[in-house]
């Protein structure tokens, strides 16, 4: 990893199907993005989702072997990983999830407002830039603001972390949105655990787990828009998803 500079990481807590040491660990996952463009996984370890310890030990193994401070983490907001990243990162900024928020709103609304809502929130993440997204953010508070004042402070209190995404480059930000990269890995890490269950000591389930990802990394792509990775490592400002001075880049 020493060589290797991840602009972009991904992080998230999953429950594979196989025995782990505790009863409530999961493994703990970082996924990143090199100045390439390539995908990679930059490490995994048995933690507790929620803990901040957890994460912050995963980090600092990151950052003893190398690991600069991404320019942007994207996880869920429910996780330790924060106030770990702000110990041990501390200039990576923050994107939260759009598909955990949205399953954690729609839980907070009656079943006949959800459809309506999963819409609303699509019309926020599908803006075509900030500003848009600002409008339907306030749109979507306006609508449910008051009868449903909690599912809506989901969204307005972490109304920064969930935009961050549009300060990058627009080809990326489908991939800025959400912690996808690393749901879609694990749905077919979980298939193959299940067949298997048992993977005997944790230490084992964690290396099956493993050679799993590894094996599913020779299938991803690199991210659309992979020139421009570097740029935003370089310091380039992007406004509306467009790169806006290119002075800087040439000193």
């Amino acid at each position: 990893m020493s060589q290797t500079d991840y602009v972009y990481v991904w992080a998230d807590g999953v429950h594979p199907k196989v025995r782990l040491g505790q009863a409530h660990s999961c493994v703990l996952i970082l996924l990143g993005v090199r100045l390439d463009g390539t995908k990679e996984l930059i490490a995994l370890a048995e933690g507790l989702r929620e803990s901040t310890e957890s994460w912050a030990d995963l980090l600092r193994d990151c950052r003893r072997r190398g690991m600069r401070d991404p320019e942007l983490v994207v996880g869920d907001g429910a996780m330790g990983l924060w106030k770990a990243l702000a110990e041990v990162l501390p200039s990576a900024r923050h994107q939260r999830c759009w598909v955990h928020k949205a399953r954690n709103v729609t839980n907070a609304l009656p079943k006949s407002a959800q459809p309506g809502a999963t819409k609303a929130m699509q019309e926020i993440y599908n803006a075509e830039d900030r500003a848009h997204a600002e409008q339907a953010i306030d749109a979507f508070t306006k609508t449910y603001g008051a009868k449903f004042p909690k599912a809506v402070a989901k969204i307005t209190d972490d109304r920064e972390e969930l935009l961050a995404f549009y300060d990058f480059p627009a080809e990326h930000w489908i991939h800025l949105r959400t912690t996808n990269p690393i749901e879609s890995t694990f749905s077919t890490v979980k298939l193959r655990t299940r067949v298997t269950r048992g993977a005997g000591s944790p230490a084992a389930a964690l290396a099956m787990v493993f050679k799993l990802v590894e094996s599913a990394q020779a299938r991803w792509r690199a991210i659309s828009g992979a020139h421009l990775v570097a740029l935003v490592r370089a310091g380039a400002r992007f406004e509306n998803g467009v790169l806006v001075e290119r002075d800087e880049l040439a000193a």
